[in-house]
Formats: structure tokens, sequence, C-alpha cells
């Protein structure tokens, strides 16, 4: 296990309760598989479902880069099915995510201290609370946020590597097409030093400034006739980033025309500061209208009930 070098102290535990409140962050598990089933999992998009009367559509995003909070969950799904057939290992790197496709490789960085790791996202989850993903117990330890149950994360699809995981999947079964291999991005030079041992966990030599953490992911190829096709292997080093001031908003909305933002902030104006402020999201110039800045996520969770009681009904939480 590796770390960028000037490591920030982790988050100070909280009470156990805490911890175990974010792992009630999804529906309780109903079935479960043998070991074997661990490579075993599908392809799958899905179509659009409902929990808790909230409608949900998977699609395939391959820019995908959003922030939010992210919970945890763990002993109590230990080694039951995931939604793609996969085996939930509370010890891996993995997630659940409520709409991308199974399975996706995404890069989860921790807003609050910097350690960023990369993560399979095989299951459907959270759905409490409007967190943008559930870490497993594992993934959680890394990014320094089991103890405090909830963190304010940003999480990126990382295309090449998901569309290698998809593709392995595919070969046991799929409910989507399949999509074009992007080219591979560049990634990040950064400064690395071991950390000290953890059970069942590799240690990696530190790297030179001038190596970077890891090389282009290559574009998947076709596999010789007669091999077994191979998973992307997860690179097991937690890097640390810059922290940077961020703030929780609730997002009420965002609006390609001034005059709806500014009726939607009207409607909202009794429950606190609410702003509108032009933005460009994938090409496109919109006005977003936001509550905050919030103090706490518990806080955040308040308003932004109060908000979709207001008739904000695609409200979500926000960091920026």
């Amino acid at each position: 296990m590796m770390i960028r070098r000037r490591p920030l102290p982790l988050a100070a535990s909280l009470a156990l309760s805490l911890a175990l409140a974010a792992c009630a962050s999804r529906p309780a598990a109903v079935s479960t598989v043998d070991s074997s089933a661990k490579s075993q999992g599908t392809f799958k998009v899905g179509k659009p479902y409902q929990v808790g009367g909230i409608w949900y559509y998977p699609n395939q995003d391959l820019n995908y880069d959003e922030t939010g909070i992210a919970s945890w969950y763990g002993p109590d799904f230990h080694e039951k099915a995931t939604a793609n057939g996969e085996q939930f290992d509370q010890n891996s790197l993995s997630a659940a995510h409520k709409t991308l496709p199974l399975p996706s490789i995404v890069q989860v960085t921790n807003l609050e201290n910097g350690r960023s790791i990369e993560v399979r996202v095989n299951d459907r989850g959270p759905f409490v609370g409007n967190r943008i993903i559930d870490m497993s117990r594992r993934a959680a330890q890394l990014l320094g946020f089991e103890g405090q149950g909830t963190a304010k994360v940003e999480v990126k699809v990382l295309a090449t590597e998901s569309i290698q995981a998809q593709s392995i999947a595919r070969l046991n079964g799929s409910d989507a097409p399949p999509v074009e291999t992007p080219q591979a991005a560049p990634r990040q030079t950064v400064v690395a030093e071991a950390l000290p041992p953890i059970a069942g966990v590799p240690v990696a030599a530190p790297r030179s400034p001038q190596q970077p953490a890891s090389p282009p992911a290559a574009a998947p190829s076709a596999p010789l006739a007669g091999a077994s096709p191979q998973e992307p292997a997860l690179p097991n080093v937690v890097l640390l980033y810059p922290v940077k001031p961020t703030h929780i908003f609730v997002q009420a909305g965002a609006f390609s025309q001034g005059d709806n933002a500014n009726r939607m902030k009207a409607r909202l104006a009794g429950l606190g500061a609410v702003s509108v402020s032009g933005a460009r999201v994938n090409g496109v110039d919109v006005y977003r209208v936001r509550l905050g800045p919030i103090a706490s996520v518990d806080e955040a969770d308040q308003v932004l009930t109060r908000a979709v009681n207001a008739g904000a009904t695609e409200a979500k939480i926000v960091v920026d």
C-alpha cells in the first residue's frame, strides 16, 4: 500500500453508532452467493426503477464526474449477492451506485482529507439521505471516513478501465450493447511513500517524483485464442491530493432559462440563503439554484427534505 508524501491525519473516529448508521443506508440483502460467483457477475445497466417513491434511471455515462456525500456498508452484506450477481466482500475495494453501469471503475476522492482510491462499482445504492455512493468497509477505511460514517467526495468514472471490466462481464451476460472504447487519458504524476504493512495488502516500494503513479491504461484488446480474458487490476494505492476548502449545498435544480431559476429561488426563499449562479455543464449554459452553504451533513439532509417538500423534486446534495 502506498500513499503520497505529506500525509494528512485521518478524520477522528466518532461513536460506533454513527458508523453503523452509515451501513444502514441500503435496503436489506435478500440473497447469498457462493465464492465462485465473485467472477460470475454480468454486465448490467438496468431499466428505470423506483425505491422509496423516487425513480432512478441507470445509464452509461463515461463522462460521469459528480460531488456529494459518501456512506459505507459492510458486515450485514458481506458475502451477499450484489445487483449484478457478484459477491460483496466488505474487505475489497468496491462500491454501490444508483445509476452507473455494473461493473464500473471509478476514482473516489475524499474532499476532506485528499485521500483517493479506485474502486469497482458492482451494486445498487445507497437509497437513504441522498448519498452519492456507498463504499465497502475497506474502501471507507482507506478513504479515512469509516469512523465518522460519511464524507464529502468526488466520484469520477475511469472510462477505459470501466469498458475493460464491462467487456469481461459481458461474457457472463449483458442487458446492453457495447460502447466504443475511448482513448486513455494521461495520469497525474504523484510522489509516494510506503505505509506500514496491513494484513493482506502488499506493500510497494516508493517511487521517485519523476515516476508516474501508473501508466496510462491501454485500451482493452481482444484476448488471444485460447486465453482467458483478465479483469483490470485495481491499483492497490492511496493517492493524496491537495485539500482545498469545500462547502455543502442543496442544489434545487439547474435551469436553461433564468426566469425558471428565479421562480425556484422565490419558492425556496423561506428555507434559508438561496442563490442563482451561472455554470456550463457538458457544453450547455445553465442557471443553478442552490441553498447554502450548509454546515453539516445532518443539516443538509434536513434542508434537502424541506426543499423537496417545497416543490424542488429534483433537489440533491452537492459539494463545491
